[in-house]
């Protein structure tokens, strides 16, 4: 599963990457236990769920706001991304304001994790003990985020 965006990174209050995008590659790792027919529960559910994640991020340029080093303004048609006394603009239709602290790896895998764990009723019906989330933004560089359940 697989999503393409844009995004820069930041390093601290006074250094970033430069704006660019990746073709990120999204795998997720379920723990369950076995039902008596020699399965643990129709994955078919999940991929469904993790394609459509996928779908939501793609084509985007992703701004975080929660980061204390980015300052997000939105005015009209555009969207003003302020860091380090620099204002940096966007089309308003480009932009996806994500509630993560960072566009990081680690920060979009969990985002999907927390987005796949929203429904616990769920996880429990389908005796869900653990999710584990890695992204991708190319062959060997990834990271993930790991959600044990009750």
């Amino acid at each position: 599963m697989k999503f393409s965006a844009a995004h820069f990174t930041i390093f601290n209050a006074t250094e970033r990457e430069r704006l660019h995008g990746h073709n990120f590659t999204v795998e997720v790792d379920i723990h369950a236990r076995m039902l008596g027919n020699g399965m643990c529960f129709d994955y078919g559910i999940y991929k469904d769920r993790i394609v459509a994640l996928c779908r939501e991020l793609n084509e985007w340029t992703i701004l975080p706001t929660r980061s204390k080093y980015l300052r997000i303004e939105e005015a009209g048609e555009h969207v003003h991304a302020h860091f380090n006394g620099q204002c940096i603009p966007f089309l308003r239709g480009d932009v996806l304001l994500l509630p993560i602290e960072n566009a990081t790896l680690e920060e979009f895998a969990y985002w999907f994790l927390q987005r796949l764990c929203e429904d616990r009723d769920a996880l429990r019906a389908h005796a869900i003990a653990a999710i584990e989330v890695r992204v991708f933004s190319g062959p060997g560089q990834s990271a993930g985020r790991r959600m044990e359940l009750d």
